[in-house]
């Protein structure tokens, strides 16, 4: 049975009120939901301990980045053991936002999601195409060379605390989102090259990202592949994330 996850990413946006108001309310709503879905909050970083004061044990907390070193002299760096001791439960690897803007490479994803694990935190490793890419036919090659790279580290054992969040990059804050059929096509094809790499691949979250909305998740979530969400904005209007959250249908997965 695979994790149902909706997650919200509100990237470099936030304050401690946001953080009172919205997460206290999301908290008290998730409360009420009988989906089995695990609702998750990923602020920044400076606003962790704020949302993990207002989650309680309903909502799960994560890091939108965390360092691929241990400890040391990385001045601005966040290690994954400190978000861990901190009490946080996820971490996000490899956005297209840290792969755009600061050059990550995946390489440096495989660094990553190898200290995310060594940590104790579940890894929610983020890939997707680019327009260009998609437009010249190249998406599910770009996507698969991702995951293969990006999971090349990941041992026999540590595939329980892996999930994949596929984000189209051309659907990220563009109002435009994949339909239903692609979305579930790219996560089908994600669940094949995770089997090929010897991974329990029916046993994975496969999450989708890219503009997520109200009106268009429960046809998203009814796919047979795509267990939950990656949102974005939405996640930083308390009802429009609960209702994401409550379009996530009853039943398992997987």
């Amino acid at each position: 049975m695979r994790r149902k996850i909706v997650a919200g990413n509100w990237k470099m946006n936030g304050s401690a009120d946001l953080a009172k108001q919205l997460v206290g309310y999301v908290r008290a709503e998730a409360g009420t939901l009988d989906n089995g879905v695990e609702v998750v909050i990923i602020p920044p970083a400076l606003y962790v301990r704020d949302v993990l004061d207002q989650s309680g044990d309903v909502l799960g907390v994560g890091v939108q980045n965390v360092s691929q070193w241990a400890s040391g002299a990385y001045t601005g760096e966040t290690a994954a053991d400190m978000a861990k001791d901190l009490g946080c439960g996820f971490a996000l690897v490899g956005h297209s936002e840290r792969r755009e803007y600061f050059g990550e490479s995946d390489d440096v994803v495989a660094a990553k999601v190898e200290r995310v694990l060594a940590s104790g935190l579940t890894a929610v490793v983020c890939v997707g195409e680019t327009l260009e890419q998609r437009e010249a036919g190249q998406a599910k090659a770009v996507v698969a060379a991702q995951v293969k790279q990006g999971l090349a580290r990941v041992e026999a054992g540590q595939w329980s605390d892996i999930v994949v969040a596929y984000e189209p990059v051309w659907a990220i804050g563009t109002g435009k989102t994949a339909t239903a059929e692609d979305a579930q096509s790219m996560h089908a094809a994600i669940r094949k090259v995770l089997a090929e790499m010897g991974a329990p691949s029916e046993d994975i979250s496969l999450l989708y990202g890219g503009s997520v909305k109200a009106d268009n998740a429960a046809a998203l979530f009814a796919e047979p592949d795509i267990d939950g969400g990656l949102i974005g904005g939405a996640s930083l209007v308390a009802e429009d994330f609960v209702s994401i959250c409550r379009s996530m249908p009853a039943g398992t997965k997987g």
